[in-house]
């Protein structure tokens, strides 16, 4: 599979078999965080991997009761090891390099047949309390993997004009 295959299949997927991850496929995908940019290629994070029923379960309240949090066999939160960094451009890095690193992650999922949602509603005291993630961490994201359980459909995109500008914002 093609860069541009991956990032046209992808799909949120909130339904999932009830069937484990091979670990060579896991391992590609963390290799994928592993080896993505950083700013500065500090690589200031720590990717938390769990595959234990109970903790996905209390993962879901977390997750604001999403259901599917604990139907995935695997639930990947990505943390901030420093998140003072402030980039020129006036962006703090650890936002900007860890949506890259959980980009790739979510690409090589795809590539390899599994299913993944990215979700932004969830509760990060209560996730670092599950976890035991320390006060000074920042869980920037955190998305499920696993294979899906049905087709997904398409979800509308704007046209390529709604979104482009050429040489000066318009």
């Amino acid at each position: 599979m093609e860069v541009f295959e991956a990032i046209s299949k992808r799909k949120s997927i909130r339904k999932y078999q009830n069937k484990e991850i091979e670990d060579e496929k896991l391992d590609k995908i963390l290799e994928s965080a592993r080896i993505a940019p950083s700013a500065a290629n500090r690589q200031e994070w720590k990717f938390i991997v769990v595959k234990n029923q109970e903790t996905r379960d209390k993962l879901v309240g977390a997750a604001n009761g999403q259901k599917f949090v604990g139907q995935a066999p695997v639930t990947i939160v990505a943390c901030s090891t420093e998140s003072e960094r402030v980039m020129p451009c006036g962006q703090y890095a650890y936002t900007v390099d860890l949506s890259i690193a959980v980009s790739f992650m979510i690409l090589e999922a795809t590539e390899l047949g599994l299913g993944t949602c990215w979700l932004g509603a969830y509760s990060e005291d209560a996730v670092k309390e599950i976890l035991d993630i320390p006060e000074e961490i920042s869980t920037v994201a955190m998305f499920t993997l696993g294979y899906a359980d049905n087709g997904s459909v398409n979800t509308p995109r704007k046209a390529i004009d709604d979104i482009i500008c050429y040489e000066k914002y318009e």
